[in-house]
């Protein structure tokens, strides 16, 4: 497929990016397709027009399914095991009512979003948002706060960390990439992403839950529901249970920091155990005993309970899936790579220029990480050229890039529009917005910072 109307090779592909997501959302929100099916043929028709060859495309999409599921679905399964054994045990009951009674019901959206913050540091953002979703469901119903007005803030908390705060992973590839220091890097990542996260969550979460009201999906809720007449677990044992895949995490990171060549058993062993699968699979193990076993819970309860809270998640894992699929679609047609052109061949300032790379980049492949990794890439060699720029702040410029717009091919947003049992409308009006807001806001903070810095 060389060119239409006779415009440029890179012009084409962004042409026909642009009809295949038409034509997703179309689908989905007018005719009420199956995102799976609607996925699949999306990420079919976009190979088959830029013209990549048909095994090409199933290779893409096959690849791409099976890429991004490899680590999530294995995650999405621990978490919401966790998540049970949280709920069952009354434990995601202990920390909502502890969280209302310190913060008072009218602010308590604001501690969400500190909750988000900190638990996001180590974890990726799926893995957020499964641990903290039945604290959500639990909070919601106790103060009778609209679902969104609760779930923006924790979201909001998750995305900086994700693409701005270091030891996050994402960051951290942008800070090797560019040979930026870190302790600078994390310092100037707090005082942009602190206020970013405020606004774009209590502040816009109050706003929007009043516009969206939003039951969560009646299956989750009825398993993320207190069942037992057992009194609450304590909030230390049940704090550490949903912290400890958080710990384990920040104990790899760091161990990566300081020995970044893995050079001793031990760095090995700590890495080992902060992979978010192992760290997830620990907990997992871990709440069996702090809140089963030990709230007098029999092994048949266990099975029962670990068992049953899978089946509702099988048809958003293989939504993600699907996302991962159309996404790589996208990478392997070239479209990535076309919109690196067109951004070089543009003369900015490089903060706004490594912005607007991942940004680009982020909207056509719908991944903050893909973004970041391949932004660096085509950033890197621009800023070995601009003398006297300040290095950290072009990490953060990319990271606030690579979360913007997310929509129908981010994984993350069919993970928001199951979890919080919205319409792709009602999912673009507050995730999508949400993410912007966070992005556009963190661009101009960084813009004000390099004033100073």
């Amino acid at each position: 497929m060389n060119s239409i109307f006779g415009l440029s090779h890179n012009a084409t592909l962004l042409v026909w990016t642009l009809v295949a997501i038409v034509f997703l959302i179309v689908l989905i929100s007018k005719y009420k397709w199956n995102p799976f099916v609607t996925l699949l043929i999306s990420a079919l028709m976009l190979g088959l027009l830029t013209g990549m060859k048909p095994e090409e495309v199933i290779k893409s999409i096959t690849g791409g399914l099976g890429g991004t599921l490899g680590t999530i679905a294995i995650v999405i399964a621990l978490g919401t095991m966790l998540g049970k054994m949280m709920a069952e045990s009354g434990g995601a009951e202990q920390i909502a009512t502890t969280l209302v009674n310190k913060f008072g019901e009218k602010r308590v959206h604001w501690a969400m979003m500190f909750v988000g913050f900190i638990v996001g540091i180590p974890v990726f953002f799926e893995v957020g948002v499964i641990l903290l979703i039945p604290i959500v469901f639990t909070v919601a119903k106790k103060t009778k706060m609209s679902l969104l007005q609760i779930g923006i803030p924790i979201l909001a908390g998750l995305s900086t960390v994700h693409g701005l705060v270091p030891p996050h992973p994402a960051p951290m590839i942008a800070i090797e990439a560019y040979h930026a220091d870190l302790g600078k890097t994390i310092l100037y990542s707090i005082l942009v992403g602190l206020p970013v996260a405020i606004f774009a969550g209590p502040l816009f979460g109050k706003y929007i839950g009043k516009r969206i009201k939003v039951e969560p999906p009646a299956k989750l809720a009825e398993q993320f529901a207190l069942k037992s007449e057992r009194g609450l677990p304590g909030f230390g044992i049940t704090l550490f249970t949903i912290l400890l895949p958080v710990i384990l995490m920040l104990i790899g990171s760091v161990a990566n920091i300081i020995d970044p060549k893995a050079t001793s058993g031990l760095t090995r062993f700590c890495e080992f155990i902060g992979h978010e699968i192992i760290a997830l699979l620990i907990a997992a193990v871990f709440s069996f005993f702090s809140l089963g076993f030990a709230r007098k819970f029999s092994k048949e309860d266990i099975s029962k309970f670990t068992s049953e809270c899978l089946a509702p998640t099988a048809t958003i894992i293989l939504i993600i899936g699907a996302g991962g699929a159309f996404k790589q679609v996208l990478i392997n047609s070239g479209v990535g790579t076309a919109i690196a052109d067109i951004a070089t061949s543009a003369h900015v300032n490089v903060i706004l220029f490594a912005w607007l790379v991942a940004a680009l980049i982020r909207v056509a492949t719908g991944s903050a990480t893909v973004a970041m990794t391949t932004a660096a890439g085509i950033v890197a060699p621009v800023l070995a050229l601009t003398p006297g720029a300040n290095v950290e702040l072009v990490v953060l410029a990319t990271g606030a890039g690579s979360i913007i717009l997310s929509h129908v091919n981010d994984a993350g947003f069919w993970m928001v529009k199951e979890f919080f049992n919205m319409s792709v409308p009602q999912t673009l009006k507050s995730w999508t917005v949400m993410e912007t807001l966070l992005s556009v806001m963190g661009l101009v903070l960084i813009l004000i910072l390099s004033a100073f810095v």
